[in-house]
């Protein structure tokens, strides 16, 4: 069965009966029953609009929530792959120190070895010159030491002579 309309209310006949009830109380009645039943029928009507809009505005706000989730659960896996990136690049960056650092290493100790064995050459070498400086020095004290030095003071010239031999020279 069908729901009352504000018409059917208004078209509906009673059957008139033995005792019956005042026509026009009814009749008045039954106008303000239609009256107050339009009126539920329209807040029905505005109510059941008003549900329609919130429930699309539920909707609208539904489909944001699950937007939202979505991209807060893309961040979340961005920031994951930045982090898991950044730590695989910065194992590579400390590798690289640790390969670099050990090259340095290598190369001072190769560059002290070679320090030291020509430290050890420029040792040798002082030796060596100061043994034969040594050697000279001592060999010119000998020769100064000798007795030829001597003879040679002891030899006595006379002036006079030379100055004969001289004017003859300067004459002839």
């Amino acid at each position: 069965m069908m729901p009352l309309t504000p018409l059917d209310i208004h078209n509906k006949e009673f059957n008139k009966g033995f005792r019956g009830y005042d026509e026009d109380e009814v009749n008045e009645f039954l106008d303000q029953v239609i009256k107050d039943y339009e009126l539920v029928l329209r807040e029905k009507k505005e109510m059941e609009e008003r549900l329609s809009d919130m429930k699309d505005r539920l909707g609208h706000f539904v489909n944001i929530e699950e937007t939202l989730n979505k991209s807060i659960i893309i961040a979340q896996e961005a920031g994951e792959e930045v982090k898991r990136n950044a730590q695989k690049e910065a194992k590579l960056i400390i590798k690289e120190a640790e390969k670099n650092a050990d090259r340095i290493v290598n190369e001072s100790l190769s560059k002290a070895r070679k320090i030291a064995l020509e430290i050890e050459d420029l040792k040798k070498q002082s030796k060596v010159f100061r043994t034969r400086f040594k050697m000279l020095i001592e060999a010119q004290l000998d020769m100064l030491n000798t007795d030829d030095w001597d003879h040679l003071l002891e030899y006595e010239i006379d002036a006079t002579e030379l100055k004969v031999h001289q004017e003859e020279d300067s004459l002839a």
